[in-house]
């Protein structure tokens, strides 16, 4: 097969969505596995890689050893795994000695690139799955209410001073006073955090308005809402066309049961 696609598969779903659509466009991707457990993405791969963890070295190898011409990074991966170089290949420790900052935006930018300079092109799965992106305006569940909306309103004012920084792609509001701001520990526990301080709140998501979308797209689901619910949080506003809406019917079936409003809102991107 010519032009093989490699999907370098970190946890969730959205790794196994797009191995699935690849493979329904008649071109299977090879799958390295970052994965605890590979799973469903096995039913659309052409062959699995299973890693453990992301060894550059090895992966590149392997990668041009079976004429990989393009790739496309999916999934959840520990930022923290940033901060054991013991862990990895020579390669790998290398390339992370070389880098000044370890933030989301500067360590994703520095492995596009440095797979870009091993030849390889890195794909946007953005135009994959251009249905599963969030529209403008109500999305499911009820419509929010006009304290919400001034929370949403306020949570984007926050999100956007704090996204360039390269955290706070979540944060949620209460009474317009920032409750919870998402690090490194990923948007659940940040929910879980904020429903220990309060009862109640909007959850804003957000993208980096100059993010390179071949990477770190925001993305929800049903659990997202489940834990929303179990935190006593009742909206959620989301980045219209910039964030990834994971399994849509069940999403829109939990967001009417647990009575939570979504929304989404656009948002300027410079071009």
């Amino acid at each position: 097969m010519e032009n093989k696609i490699a999907l370098i598969a970190g946890e969730g779903n959205l790794p196994v969505v797009i191995a699935s659509r690849l493979t329904d466009m008649g071109t299977p991707p090879v799958v390295y596995s970052i994965r605890e457990k590979i799973g469903d993405i096995s039913r659309y791969s052409l062959e699995i890689v299973d890693t453990i963890k992301p060894d550059f070295g090895f992966i590149i190898k392997d990668m041009k050893n079976r004429g990989v011409k393009k790739i496309i990074m999916a999934g959840l991966i520990s930022k923290t795994l940033a901060f054991k170089p013991n862990l990895f290949d020579f390669t790998t420790q290398k390339f992370l000695a070389g880098l000044i900052f370890r933030d989301d935006h500067s360590l994703l930018g520095a492995i596009v690139d440095f797979l870009e300079k091993s030849g390889f092109q890195v794909m946007s799965y953005r135009d994959i799955i251009p249905d599963l992106l969030a529209q403008s305006g109500h999305i499911a569940g009820r419509k929010p209410t006009s304290e919400e909306l001034a929370d949403m309103e306020y949570g984007f004012s926050i999100c956007k001073v704090l996204v360039p920084l390269s955290f706070g792609q979540t944060v949620v509001v209460n009474k317009r006073s920032v409750v919870a701001v998402e690090a490194m520990e990923g948007t659940d526990a940040t929910l879980l955090r904020a429903g220990s301080l309060c009862t109640a709140g909007t959850v804003v998501k957000m993208m980096r308005l100059d993010q390179d979308e071949r990477y770190d797209i925001p993305t929800v689901g049903p659990d997202t809402l489940k834990i929303m619910s179990k935190a006593g949080l009742s909206c959620l506003a989301l980045h219209a066309a910039w964030t990834l809406i994971m399994e849509p019917e069940e999403f829109s079936l939990v967001a009417e049961k647990e009575k939570i409003a979504v929304i989404g809102v656009e948002q300027c991107r410079s071009s």
